[in-house]
């Protein structure tokens, strides 16, 4: 086993920052735009995926490599999705192998009535309290630790 490379005061104030954000916002977005619109933030990202594809459809695998999700989780969550009558699953019909995440007309429906509510929340409690500099920071870190995370492949849906 390694020998561990602690983290110093610096380092540690980052990382628990970085934490206490995610957590404290996830939660406050999931809460009110459940209050407002019935939605969780993971059913707002299948549609917001499907309303952005070109053709409200996409291919299950497609779908959970985007949202980094294993292949149980989003067949549990589509199917709860499904009985809300926000998507459908279809069998492809390019080559009548896997299955098609469709976009209802409900699902359209609920993502465009989300989005607004979601949107200003966004704005409100994240890109309102940063600088333009701040803000051009944030999305420049965000991105280079994306890039530099694994890809996932191995638990996304294949």
């Amino acid at each position: 086993m390694p020998e561990a490379r602690w983290l110093n005061d610096q380092e540690a104030r980052a990382w628990r920052g970085f934490q206490a954000l995610s957590d404290q916002l996830s939660a406050l977005l999931q809460q009110r735009l459940s209050r407002h619109t019935g939605l969780s933030l993971s059913d707002y990202a299948v549609l917001v995926h499907l309303s952005e594809s070109g053709t409200d459809r996409m291919r299950a695998y497609e779908l959970g490599a985007a949202l980094r999700w294993e292949k149980s989780r989003l067949s549990h969550h589509l199917r709860r999705m499904e009985s809300r009558g926000l998507i459908e699953r279809r069998t492809c019909t390019r080559d009548g192998r896997g299955l098609d995440v469709v976009l209802t007309p409900e699902g359209r429906k609920a993502i465009e009535e989300a989005a607004p509510f979601h949107v200003e929340d966004v704005r409100s409690l994240l890109i309102d309290q940063l600088t333009p500099q701040q803000l051009e920071a944030l999305a420049e870190i965000c991105e280079k630790v994306l890039a530099a995370l694994p890809s996932g492949e191995e638990t996304c849906c294949t």
